[in-house]
């Protein structure tokens, strides 16, 4: 089932998500659910304070960009990249800053440089709540930060400088007042 994803304003993107435990009511369907939206949306990656619950889950999948001539590389690394992170926790962060220009289904039209560091160390259990300590380098680390941020409240116009925030707060109040054009569904802030 495809589910609204919040919009910039929602209170629930700005909380520090519960753990959870693999008790958690109808959680592989929720999984499920969230690989749907995320899909639909055409995203990479979705958290769940983006479909409104306040909770350390998210799921990402970067293999569309395995036909990146970008990432030819890493192909063969990012094809079948698929993964559920559950009560994460990035242990780490290492190596240099790199710029990229990054995008979110909860702020539509909005896209900005964000630095991050290249390569981060994560503990995290899976969809089947079997625990996972790995390291992981390039996009995926990246995509794997900006989904990690929001389980801390946090998005990615947070790490942008004061004059970038000043650039984009136009954009992001019309986000709250739901003026903008997309072609997923969306909830907006009341």
């Amino acid at each position: 089932m495809i589910l609204p994803i919040r919009a910039f304003g929602d209170p629930v993107l700005r909380k520090v998500s519960k753990d959870i435990d693999k008790d958690y009511p109808e959680l592989q369907e929720l999984i499920e659910n969230m690989f749907d939206t995320m899909y639909s949306a055409n995203g990479i990656g979705l958290a769940a304070p983006q479909i409104g619950l306040d909770i350390r889950l998210f799921v990402i999948d970067v293999s569309p960009l395995a036909e990146d001539e970008d990432y030819d590389d890493i192909k063969d690394e990012l094809v079948d990249f698929k993964k559920v992170f559950i009560n994460a926790k990035i242990l780490e962060e290492s190596g240099e800053e790199w710029k990229f220009n990054e995008g979110c289904l909860s702020i539509p039209d909005v896209r900005e440089d964000v630095k991050r560091k290249s390569t981060i160390i994560i503990e995290y259990y899976d969809e089947n709540f079997v625990k996972h300590t790995e390291t992981f380098s390039d996009i995926r680390a990246r995509v794997i930060q900006h989904e990690y941020d929001h389980i801390e409240g946090i998005l990615f116009t947070d790490h942008l400088s004061a004059l970038k925030k000043k650039l984009v707060k136009g954009k992001l109040t019309k986000i709250t007042q739901g003026d903008v054009s997309i072609s997923y569904k969306m909830r907006f802030p009341k």
